[in-house]
């Protein structure tokens, strides 16, 4: 993903700012009684940053939503820049206040390049995952898998990626691989910062959630 480690720290060990929450939809959006709600609750990937509000690629899956016919579905950002798994637990009472039909985890890519414990990270997403569903028995949830750059050493980066499917098995969660699959190490497809993906790379990670979304939302639009 990028070549040093003490950029990315850097870069990324942002203040974090206020909950960012944008609702993404067609001016032919169901009415809200009949409305399915998609929350992406993530970091600065989902988040756009960098970019303009229309070009993250949560904004990009509801384009998609929308064209496939699925007018009841309407996607909701969660996506704050700088958010670790501890910071996205902390708020998801607050998400949780809406009926959510489906939770799209995007988050611990902060945790590993802050160097935050695989316990810590591992604990704070099931918690995320049972807290969700504890509150909406019939919610899917997607776990977006993230990685580390091989420079933080194979004894954390393989434990790492290992993490996402063990918590997608054990909480029951829908595992989206690799979110930056096809994107990170990818130069062109990054900003100038090497961390956070182009309009052109955010096309791509929202391909690589939708090839994992629309199965789901096929069966929950029947």
């Amino acid at each position: 993903m990028i070549p040093l480690l003490r950029k990315a720290l850097a870069l990324l060990a942002l203040a974090l700012a206020a909950p960012s929450i944008s609702v993404s939809h067609s001016s032919e959006v169901s009415s809200a009684s009949t409305n399915k709600t998609i929350v992406v609750l993530g970091d600065s990937l989902a988040a756009g940053y960098g970019l303009e509000p229309e070009q993250a690629f949560p904004v990009l899956l509801q384009k998609k939503i929308d064209a496939a016919g699925w007018k009841v579905f309407v996607v909701i950002n969660a996506g704050q820049s700088g958010d670790t798994t501890a910071g996205g637990l902390r708020r998801l009472n607050w998400l949780l206040r809406r009926k959510i039909d489906v939770m799209i985890v995007e988050l611990g890519g902060n945790d590993g390049l802050r160097g935050i414990s695989l316990d810590e990270t591992r604990k704070n997403l099931e918690a995320i995952v049972r807290r969700t569903k504890d509150k909406y028995p019939g919610v899917r949830v997607a776990l977006a898998g993230m990685q580390m750059p091989p420079n933080l050493g194979d004894e954390y980066v393989r434990p790492f990626k290992a993490l996402y499917p063990e918590v997608a098995k054990k909480t029951g969660a829908t595992l989206i691989p690799f979110l930056l699959e096809n994107v990170g190490g990818h130069p062109e497809l990054n900003q100038a910062d090497q961390i956070h993906p182009t309009a052109e790379g955010q096309q791509i990670v929202a391909e690589n959630v939708w090839r994992v979304l629309q199965p789901i939302l096929r069966e929950l639009a029947q």
